[in-house]
């Protein structure tokens, strides 16, 4: 569960692989000479670009695993909206470089003096890849579509304003008027999410209640019609999928040329992140968007002779952190009860202990991870607005840091003796203090952080037993059987990386909610009060109450210890020196944000 278009539907929960940027990106042959087929639309979308590029050329991605579908609606994984957003287009945009809000396909709007009706113009001309029009209808039924509640798709929460969802109408064939109920500050996030479907292509399907599985991975390329700048051409189920430009796409630079410059971006299976790392070292690669601290210094080294630069993005947005299993039965099954833990019952004591929790978080020597495990490439963080965000970043958050002293007197405050010598604690009722500590095991970084941890655990005398575990059964445990006590991932930031694109994570109601996902309403007094300001940090357009709402929840969520924090790498991203208007951010997707305006250029530069 990963990340999506120019703008993120939420936090997503990250495997932490990421995406690799593989070789083969030299020019093709008859690089330079391909012929725009069709006349360019009425209303083009101009991007200022720091080169005029050539036509021509790919550029080459690693994925770790294949896209699960293209139906971008119902996406929900990396894997498949890292291919997605660059299928279809949205209304509106964000730009990472000057991290403004830009127009899409609406190539204007209009806002009403109360900010409830907002009124967007799209551009006439555009069409999808089949050079169907994409009109308002096109608009309302991708609407239609995100809020039927029978598909739910992810999106959909960031639709609904204060309860209600939006009011939407077309006045025409390039007018959408969106109405919501009350002030929402993430209605251009909400509106820039929504990915415009086909209507022509797909009523029929969804007439039928098949929408769900239209453009699933076995759809030819020939039928799938996309509203982006790029269509498909070939997938190959664990091997590859390949882009090449719609010819039909609105986007320019400014000497008026259509976009893309590249004829192909490619997505190949890159099964683990040693291999990668291999290929880049071996020339095979261009660029990598995950590289081991370990091996920083290594590409520091050669970049000049082996012609990359070595992006320095400072503190990533991607976060680290555990939790304990919180949630409890909702459905009765074999062997449990509603309502009962989906733990142990001593454990789940333990785990909802918030002063458990703490002295778990007091027992962890973040400066000494980030020196050993992080190679000195870390910074500490405390919340999903990590120290990369300049916006959002509190620096002043309460948190509880390294204090192995005052662990052991909370732990020891709960009644919990070493009564066998051990160096392991026992509880009040004699049982040995110890749970499992779950990751997924394709993560190198991840396991020796939990081997970390073990080890100071076991210091204030609590048991860890870290468990590698393959991604999605990793999220299976999480999210469907709950067959966890604790576990260890990262979240991705949203686009914007604004805390109102966090909403999965914070209400209680949230599938992103991790150590408690879902609850029908809110199980304790602080995820109530959460719920409360979420709602109102996401309900005022005020700058300073929204931070002041949003310092709050960071602080409750720090002062309950629900999430034991741990540093976030510096992101630093090797990419090789041949592509032109290459701009890697920290900001999702670090590496495909613009890559509409990503060319090759000639060889000796």
């Amino acid at each position: 569960m990963r990340t999506i278009g120019r703008w993120g539907t939420a936090l997503l929960l990250l495997a932490g692989l990421g995406s690799v940027v593989t070789g083969c990106g030299g020019r093709s042959e008859g690089q330079g000479a391909y012929k725009d087929p069709y006349p360019l639309p009425a209303d083009t979308m101009t991007y200022a670009t720091a080169e005029i590029g050539t036509y021509g050329g790919r550029f080459v991605l690693g994925q770790t695993s294949s896209p699960k579908t293209f139906n971008a609606i119902m996406a929900n994984e990396t894997s498949s909206t890292d291919v997605t957003q660059l299928l279809f287009c949205t209304l509106w945009d964000f730009h990472n470089g000057t991290q403004q809000e830009i127009p899409y396909l609406a190539k204007s709007k209009e806002v009403s003096a109360d900010g409830l009706t907002h009124t967007w113009h799209l551009r006439r001309g555009a069409a999808f890849s089949d050079g169907h029009p994409i009109t308002s209808a096109d608009v309302m039924f991708s609407f239609k579509v995100a809020y039927d509640s029978t598909l739910h798709p992810s999106i959909q929460d960031l639709l609904i304003v204060n309860g209600k969802p939006m009011e939407v109408s077309a006045p025409d064939s390039y007018t959408v008027v969106t109405k919501i109920v009350s002030p929402y500050a993430m209605i251009n996030a909400a509106i820039g999410s929504l990915r415009i479907m086909p209507k022509h292509i797909l009523q029929a399907v969804y007439d039928k209640g098949d929408f769900a599985a239209a453009y699933n991975s076995s759809t030819s390329p020939d039928s799938l019609v996309t509203s982006g700048a790029w269509k498909l051409k070939q997938f190959v189920q664990g091997e590859k999928t390949v882009l090449t430009r719609n010819p039909y796409w609105f986007g320019v630079d400014s000497k008026g040329h259509r976009l893309p410059y590249l004829d192909e971006v490619v997505f190949l299976i890159a099964p683990d992140q040693n291999a990668a790392a291999l290929k880049f070292q071996s020339g095979e690669l261009d660029g990598l968007d995950n590289v081991r601290p370990e091996d920083y210094q290594s590409y520091t080294d050669r970049q000049e002779k082996e012609n990359f630069t070595l992006y320095d993005l400072g503190p990533a947005l991607n976060t680290n952190f555990f939790f304990f299993n919180l949630n409890r039965v909702r459905k009765p099954g074999a062997g449990k009860k509603v309502g009962q833990p989906q733990v142990e019952a001593a454990k789940y004591a333990w785990f909802s202990n918030p002063v458990f929790r703490r002295a778990v978080s007091m027992a962890v020597d973040r400066d000494a991870l980030i020196k050993s495990v992080y190679f000195g490439e870390g910074v500490k963080n405390w919340s999903t607005t990590t120290p990369g965000n300049k916006t959002w970043h509190w620096p002043e958050l309460p948190h509880y840091d390294y204090n192995p002293e005052e662990a052991k007197k909370l732990l020891a405050s709960l009644g919990w003796k070493d009564k066998n010598g051990d160096g392991i604690l026992e509880d009040q009722n004699g049982r040995k203090v110890s749970f499992t500590l779950k990751t997924n095991g394709d993560n190198l970084l991840r396991m020796q952080m939990c081997n970390f941890i073990k080890d100071d655990l076991a210091k204030v005398g609590v048991e860890c037993v870290p468990a590698g575990m393959e991604f999605n059964t990793l999220i299976t445990n999480l999210r469907e059987d709950f067959q966890y006590e604790a576990i260890l991932l990262g979240l991705q930031s949203g686009v914007p990386p604004d805390p109102g694109m966090g909403q999965n994570v914070y209400r209680s109601s949230g599938l992103t909610h991790y150590w408690n996902v879902k609850q029908p309403k809110p199980e304790t007094a602080a995820e109530a009060k959460i719920d409360e300001l979420v709602t109102a940090n996401v309900g005022t357009l005020d700058m300073a109450e929204r931070r002041r709402t949003w310092n709050e929840i960071q602080k409750i969520i720090n002062d309950e210890c629900f999430v034991i924090w741990l540093p976030t790498l510096k992101a630093k991203l090797p990419v090789r020196n041949r592509f032109g208007n290459m701009e890697p951010s920290v900001i999702p997707h670090r590496l495909l944000w613009n890559i509409d305006r990503v060319f090759v250029k000639a060889k000796g530069v």
